[in-house]
């Protein structure tokens, strides 16, 4: 690992539980609609039509969950690698306040949104 000072075992802890938390809400707003229950948009805003709304808001959220399950998981990963530390794209150390503040980080700043 770049940063000597980063306790890899605390890190595991952390990326273990933050993935089986975002598993969970991911879960929580993917579950099948109750049977029985209408969907539909139509002239007037009823049950159906904030319902249909609602999931379309949590389809959208379980999304953004994913994606940050899968830089979870790359983290995990690079911990195994033993690459944990090094941005994915200039292979430079990570700024220990980013790893400290989001321990799944994989890129630096500069590549964050890359």
């Amino acid at each position: 690992m770049s940063h000597p000072s980063i306790d890899e075992n605390i890190v595991r802890a952390e990326l273990a539980v933050k993935a089986a938390d975002l598993r969970s809400r991911i879960s929580e707003l993917t579950r099948p609609v109750e049977g029985g229950a209408t969907i539909g948009f139509g002239k007037r805003i009823g049950e159906g039509t904030t319902q249909a709304i609602q999931q379309m808001e949590d389809a959208s959220a379980a999304k953004a969950l994913a994606e940050v399950l899968d830089q979870v998981q790359r983290a995990q990963a690079k911990l195994d690698e033993g690459s944990y530390g090094n941005c994915d794209v200039c292979r430079q150390p990570i700024g220990e306040a980013r790893l400290d503040f989001r321990p799944w980080s994989t890129r630096c700043m500069e590549h964050a949104d890359a």
